[in-house]
């Protein structure tokens, strides 16, 4: 039986009512955690131009892309199995290859070579301005669904030097034939269907699973997501993680839409009034190509409840945090499978 599809509200960032939009996105956040955004204002050329350069890196060999493989700061390549979202998991890996790019004025980030990928990274550096400026307008309006000052989070000092980062993600349609050897554990993976693993280092064989998430469930880590998709199906959410048996449900497509989710971070700031929702891909057994932007408070940013939040009755249901010591730690986690 298929999941049922799920009607998330819209919201149009073109409206002059920001008290309407604001209200709008704080019933969105409690009930579902997810919304649309229309009318953002960045253009097709710009979402065109970024999934076909998108596309271009994806489609280089592996042996190429492992040269940029994700450093110590999470910048890079990651390919598929690499990374575990839903850390309970018994599956080995989620099938899905990405790229971080971190924010685009310091000097961690890694690129394609102009020779291989000429436009790359000027594609990728302007998309990620159109989008980091919607994300920065989201917040405002966030501030004021909160009912706080509408600078609020740029005052507390959250967006100053944000982490920022822009993923582009490759599911592939069927991963059969597909490997590469891992220089730093000699051990050799066959994407096949289904998959086998063969450790070289004590020639051992297992069959795992066939991969059967594109991106296993997980929530997002920090304030907001802004995911943009090329129409391929297979996003899912479940509103009540906690139920049994969870209810998944499809995300639909809309043109020229933006699909914005709110973070663990966001949520801990509003003691749980504002939902982070559990959410995962499934494989549909064609190629879907997406690119999310995690607009995230810098690492110094200290998150705890919000007063407008918390009360004598709903006392703050989690400690003051640092930022950065919860992104390390989720990231630890992601990668430790």
């Amino acid at each position: 039986m298929s999941p049922p599809n799920l009607y998330l509200p819209l919201i149009d960032l073109s409206s002059t009512d920001r008290a309407s939009l604001a209200q709008s996105i704080r019933q969105a956040c409690m009930d579902h955690g997810f919304f649309y955004v229309i009318n953002h204002g960045i253009d097709d050329f710009f979402v065109n131009s970024l999934f076909r350069e998108s596309k271009k890196f994806f489609d280089l060999p592996l042996s190429e892309k492992m040269k940029l493989e994700r450093s110590k700061d999470h910048r890079g390549y990651t390919a598929p199995y690499a990374e575990t979202l839903d850390t309970s998991s018994k599956f080995k890996g989620d099938l899905k290859e990405s790229f971080y790019i971190g924010p685009i004025k310091d000097s961690l980030n890694q690129w394609p070579s102009k020779e291989s990928l000429p436009a790359w990274r000027v594609t990728m550096e302007s998309y990620y301005e159109k989008i980091l400026n919607v994300g920065f307008r989201l917040i405002s309006l966030i501030a004021i669904a909160l009912n706080l000052d509408e600078n609020f989070f740029t005052k507390i000092g959250a967006l100053d030097s944000p982490m920022a980062f822009l993923r582009l993600l490759h599911y592939p349609g069927n991963p059969l034939n597909y490997y590469h050897v891992k220089s730093d554990s000699v051990i050799l993976f066959f994407f096949l269907w289904p998959l086998i693993e063969v450790d070289l280092s004590i020639g051992e064989i297992h069959e795992s699973d066939k991969g059967k998430y594109g991106a296993s469930a997980h929530s997002d880590y920090g304030m907001i997501t802004l995911l943009v998709t090329d129409g391929v199906p297979g996003l899912q959410i479940c509103r009540e993680k906690d139920k049994s048996p969870q209810l998944w449900e499809d995300v639909d497509h809309i043109e020229r839409a933006l699909i914005v989710n709110i973070g663990d971070m966001m949520e801990r700031w509003t003691n749980c009034t504002f939902r982070s929702t559990l959410h995962r891909v499934v494989a549909v057994g064609q190629e879907r190509y997406s690119a999310a932007f995690f607009l995230d408070p810098n690492y110094e940013c200290v998150v705890e409840c919000l007063e407008s939040c918390c009360s004598e009755t709903s006392p703050p249901r989690f400690p003051p945090i640092k930022s950065g010591d919860y992104f390390e730690e989720r990231f630890r986690l992601t990668y430790s499978q």
